[in-house]
């Protein structure tokens, strides 16, 4: 077994609601998992569900409201000043939104050269190494002093990796990298990411709401629902063998290229729209959406079961057997 890298223990984020002193969004709930070395953590769900905000609260960009945060086999939770600085130097982030993410204001060299200037990088040739880097995700000098607006969207994604990685991290979350670009141009995306973890030996947190991207990327997968995970196991495993209804409801959401393979599909229908996280249902969540729901699921939280062997899911249909 791998060395873990990020480990995260009842990790809760919460938001006060504006005008109100009770009221609070509840986006990330009570989340534990461990990310081994080298390996792709996928983590999926509806939009709202909390996973970029767990993104985002496991880099410290957001402050948990409670729970622990192990990097490297430190407690990083409550860090500041430089040491919050050296983490962020190991534990970055590639953003959705490449139009966003890049300051139009600057060139590309300056948005490079920027992470490597802040954190004192030994570089003899400026231009030259930002070359040399740019051509390991498919662009070139000619794009070197360009301008953020003079590229695509796919070319700026490309410069938003590159910036995450130039400092030679351990860890990236990659919070839905692709989903603002171009179909044609997100495979070519994805093969990017794959070929820099094995160049470097990255771990990844990979966020979208695609399960078919995620298992394209992952070794393991955290399905999350309303906050909370309702599914964690081997990336193989939750895609051919899924127990929790709401990641059957998600595989079964999944276009099938070929029509015959449709009528073989078992369907999974799901009513309703998820409840809001500020108040959300007693008992286990997905209860008043779930076609299995039983009387004890509207009462009670279900208990974190593993079934198998680093497969764990969180449902009542599997707490008596």
């Amino acid at each position: 077994m791998a060395e873990v890298l990020l480990k995260v223990e009842d990790l809760k984020t919460y938001f006060r609601v504006r005008g109100s002193f009770t009221k609070k969004v509840r986006a990330v709930d009570g989340v534990s998992f461990e990310i081994p070395k080298g390996i792709t953590l996928g983590v999926v769900g509806e939009s709202g569900c909390g996973k970029s905000t767990l993104g985002r609260t496991v880099l410290k960009l957001i402050e948990p409201t409670s729970g622990r945060i192990f990097f490297d086999g430190k407690d990083v939770t409550k860090i500041r000043g430089k040491n919050l600085r050296e983490y962020w130097r190991n534990a970055q982030m590639v953003f959705q939104d490449p139009h966003t993410s890049l300051n139009p204001r600057m060139t590309i060299a300056s948005i490079l050269l920027e992470p490597i200037r802040s954190y004192k990088l030994p570089v003899n040739d400026e231009e030259r190494f930002l070359v040399e880097q740019l051509e390991m995700v498919g662009l070139g000098k000619e794009h070197l002093y360009r301008y953020p607006h003079e590229l695509s969207g796919g070319q700026k994604q490309r410069v938003a990796i590159l910036r995450a990685i130039i400092v030679k991290p351990k860890f990236v979350v990659l919070d839905e990298p692709t989903s603002a670009l171009d179909v044609s141009v997100q495979a070519q995306i994805l093969e990017l990411l794959k070929d820099l973890q094995k160049i470097y030996g990255l771990t990844y947190m990979f966020i979208s709401h695609d399960i078919a991207i995620v298992k394209y990327m992952s070794n393991m997968i955290a399905v999350m629902y309303l906050g909370k995970i309702v599914e964690l196991g081997d990336a193989d495993t939750v895609f051919f063998n899924p127990l929790h209804p709401y990641t059957k409801y998600l595989l079964s959401a999944v276009p099938i290229p070929d029509p015959r393979m449709v009528r073989d599909r078992k369907k999974v229908l799901v009513q309703g729209e998820p409840p809001s996280p500020i108040n959300p249902p007693p008992g286990c969540r997905f209860h008043p959406r779930c076609p299995f729901a039983m009387d004890i699921c509207r009462k009670e939280e279900p208990p974190k079961i593993e079934v198998e062997k680093s497969h764990m899911v969180a449902c009542m249909l599997y707490a008596k057997k």
